[in-house]
């Protein structure tokens, strides 16, 4: 049975992913909130992927699947985010997925086979208001699955990412409650409010991204790399 680790893996997406996976592969979950991790009941790893030295410290073990699924969001007019806010989210979303990949690369390549499949974000379709930080890092993530894809073509080890559009998660949910709380609308207009960004006027369930992974990590995906695969309902079409 292949061995997968999902980044991010204690809830949202991540947790649906893991769930999804766990049928065909060996699971473990990584993140920082070890309580959360427990919780899921799976085989897991407590870590920061914004450090290196940790991650290839605690990444010994060969997997043949990797979901870079780990990121973080902060929402703020571009002249309030501060260098750190840049810094935090190019940190875990970009450099994140370069510290997972680099420790798991060496395996995959000696057997000939791997997935690595990172989870961007419409974000890195399009440009969104106030995120300017959280868009130019998920822009940057596909950069690095193009570029790795072509770089490993030859090799049996496929990369492809998965963008969603607003997904029905706790960080989504902390969005509403934000928007709520700044605009003195209800929580039902502020989620209607994200919801409409969909031309299906709904939010994405995490299954459904789950799916997608699902799909990318499957045998009969070998032929499938470096594609950029939206999940939004029709909003990047």
């Amino acid at each position: 049975m292949r061995r997968a680790l999902v980044t991010g893996g204690g809830s949202g997406i991540g947790l649906a992913i893991a769930k999804k996976l766990a049928g065909t592969c060996d699971v473990t979950v990584l993140g920082r909130d070890k309580a959360k991790l427990e919780a899921t009941g799976f085989d897991a790893i407590v870590c920061d992927v914004t450090d290196g030295t940790r991650v290839a410290a605690l990444l010994t073990h060969p997997f043949d699947i990797v979901v870079n699924n780990a990121g973080i969001v902060r929402s703020a007019p571009f002249h309030k985010l501060s260098d750190s806010d840049w810094d935090n989210m190019l940190s875990t979303n970009v450099m994140g997925a370069v510290h997972v990949t680099r420790a798991l690369l060496p395996a995959m390549r000696e057997r000939g086979w791997g997935r690595i499949v990172n989870i961007a974000s419409t974000a890195a379709l399009k440009g969104y208001s106030y995120v300017s930080a959280y868009v130019a890092s998920k822009h940057a993530l596909l950069g690095l699955t193009r570029a790795l894809a072509r770089e490993l073509a030859a090799t049996g080890i496929t990369v492809n990412a998965v963008c969603p559009g607003y997904t029905d998660t706790d960080i989504v949910r902390a969005a509403v409650a934000d928007i709520a709380a700044k605009t003195k609308r209800s929580e039902e207009e502020a989620r209607a409010q994200l919801s409409c960004t969909n031309p299906q006027g709904r939010l994405i369930a995490p299954a459904e991204v789950a799916a997608a992974v699902a799909y990318l990590i499957s045998e009969d995906a070998g032929g499938v790399t470096g594609q950029i695969i939206a999940i939004d309902g029709g909003e990047t079409a």
